[in-house]
């Protein structure tokens, strides 16, 4: 018999919801029958919904939560205002009581990584949680992480982040020893921040316990795939993530402008449509959407607030796919195997940033 995976919700979560985040959940379940769903949110809105997606309801269980936490709020207001009573709590809170595999939200990312933090807790040996984004690139998908959660990583982070990156791997690409780089400025060993040198000193030492350590990759190098994972600090994959998504609708708009210009560009897009199709395909951020909070003792999952249900079953699928695969055991398995720790380091002003 197929096991049951749970789905834990946050049905208010974003700009389309709660829409898009029930017609995305109808989506995954004609993928996965074996899927359940616990939707927190107010009830009114969801119900009608689940009367519309009527093959949903069954699979579904509804829990009313009046609080709602708004895109602008601060990580620390959201805390005060949701703790225990929100909607994105509540889905947080499920996992936790083991009622979960994994939770889903498409809401304000600082707030959820806030309650995520305060109420799963950082896993034994992981200073700070990271998030994970799955790239497309020519060769294969790969992972990128810290896409934003901590501002001005040290080593040690940078380190987790690697050991957090090569577990998640592991599970998508099942692979024992993902390769890992580490995202610089250029590949000589000279160059780069210290912490980054630091870091890479480290993983070189280390290289072998459940990753294999590749080096120093630039910018260019997460388009080729060339490692499986690549590890960065919060603020510069972020900026990576949100040039890249820029970049693939700038070439989209491109490309649907050109096809249009004149009439043998319409009569070759005609012929050229299945092609055409796939790569559009292809380009879609929709298809890729889905961060993954790592180092907690738990799954969460953001979701991009303005996506559609198609973007939204691509993160809850997403979480499935994480829950089938054990992705918690897998990290645990990778932190035993990896006992590194940086040496003592005067306290960083960075360090003490808070959630992107």
């Amino acid at each position: 018999m197929t096991e049951t995976i749970t789905l834990s919700v946050d049905a208010m979560g974003g700009d389309n919801a709660p829409r898009a985040v029930i017609h995305g959940a109808y989506l995954l379940l004609q993928q996965h029958s074996n899927a359940r769903f616990i939707f927190h949110g107010r009830q009114e809105a969801i119900m009608p919904l689940l009367d519309e997606f009527a093959a949903l309801k069954p699979a579904s269980t509804v829990r009313h939560c009046e609080t709602i936490i708004a895109g602008d709020e601060k990580p620390s207001q959201a805390l005060r205002k949701g703790r225990g009573t929100s909607s994105m709590w509540m889905a947080i809170q499920a996992v936790k009581d083991g009622e979960a595999n994994v939770a889903i939200s498409g809401g304000n990312t600082g707030a959820l990584m806030a309650m995520a933090t305060f109420c799963l807790r950082p896993m034994e040996g992981i200073a700070r949680p990271g998030i994970a984004a799955i790239w497309p690139t020519l060769r294969t998908d790969i992972v990128v992480l810290d896409m934003g959660a901590t501002i001005g990583a040290n080593a040690q982070q940078l380190v987790d982040y690697a050991i957090l990156g090569s577990a998640l791997a592991r599970c998508l690409f099942d692979t024992a020893s993902p390769t890992v780089g580490l995202l610089n400025v250029g590949t000589e060993e000279v160059k780069g921040l210290e912490s980054i040198k630091e870091a890479g000193r480290m993983l070189t030492e280390a290289s072998g316990a459940g990753f294999t350590y590749h080096g120093f990759v630039e910018g260019d190098d997460i388009g080729k795939g060339t490692v499986d994972v690549v590890v960065t600090e919060g603020f510069v994959g972020n900026i990576a993530l949100k040039t890249a998504e820029g970049t693939a609708r700038q070439v989209s708009s491109y490309l649907r402008t050109a096809l249009k210009s004149n009439l043998m560009s319409r009569i070759g897009a005609l012929f050229a449509s299945s092609a055409l199709n796939a790569l559009r395909r292809r380009m879609d951020p929709r298809t890729v959407n889905g961060g993954v909070f790592m180092g907690l003792n738990g799954i969460v999952i953001k979701s991009h607030g303005g996506t559609d249900e198609v973007g939204y079953k691509s993160a809850l699928n997403l979480a499935y796919g994480m829950a089938r695969a054990n992705l918690i055991d897998k990290i645990s398995d990778t932190l035993k195997r990896t006992p590194i720790k940086a040496a003592p380091a005067a306290v960083d002003s960075e360090s003490e940033a808070k959630p992107a």
